[in-house]
């Protein structure tokens, strides 16, 4: 066996490599915050362009809405000329879609506060903001007081809600007759 004494400096490469690999990795993690902070500020922009536009809404067809409301999550929409098929407390009412089903209206604290009132059978028209029903939200318009347990209940069923914050109440022919009469 040969003695290696006179050569133990030549070969010790271990601390220098070391070195190197921390300084690559720091190098690396600085570009990775670099590119981090771009993506934020990116994702910043893209969060702000959509309050710019907040008036425009999208008029969506109902048979849109009793195939997929999916497709139309938190985006501003337009829906016209359905029959409030029933109430939801004080909070909303349901849209009878043209499939027969009920589609869940709720009055968003604006429309609310403008004291805005449809009876069931009326056409009407309605803005506003597609939103996947919650639990928290039903917990909120109990405990808020303007669905009971009951109305709960059967909003329970619904997949998707519209928070509105115009409605347009067409005159029906009942109100025009009616009227016609006095």
């Amino acid at each position: 066996m040969g003695d290696n004494a006179n050569r133990r400096g030549a070969v010790d490469l271990a601390m220098p490599l070391m070195v190197l690999a921390f300084m690559v990795i720091g190098g690396f993690l600085y570009w990775l915050n670099g590119e981090a902070a771009e993506q934020n500020a990116l994702s910043i922009v893209e969060e702000a362009a959509p309050e710019e536009v907040v008036g425009i809404a999208t008029t969506v067809a109902p048979e849109d809405l009793q195939v997929d409301a999916t497709a139309f999550e938190g985006q501003l929409i337009r829906v016209a000329g359905l029959t409030v098929s029933s109430m939801l407390g004080t909070q909303g009412f349901w849209l009878g879609l043209p499939n027969g089903n009920p589609f869940l209206v709720s009055l968003s604290e604006e429309a609310m506060a403008e004291g805005v009132q449809v009876v069931q059978g009326e056409i009407a028209s309605v803005t506003g903001t597609l939103v996947v029903r919650t639990d928290s939200a039903l917990d909120v318009w109990v405990a808020a007081g303007t669905i009971g347990d009951g109305d709960r209940l059967v909003a329970e069923f619904a997949l998707h809600y519209l928070d509105v914050t115009e409605v347009v109440v067409a005159q029906t022919q009942a109100a025009d007759s009616t009227g016609n009469n006095d």
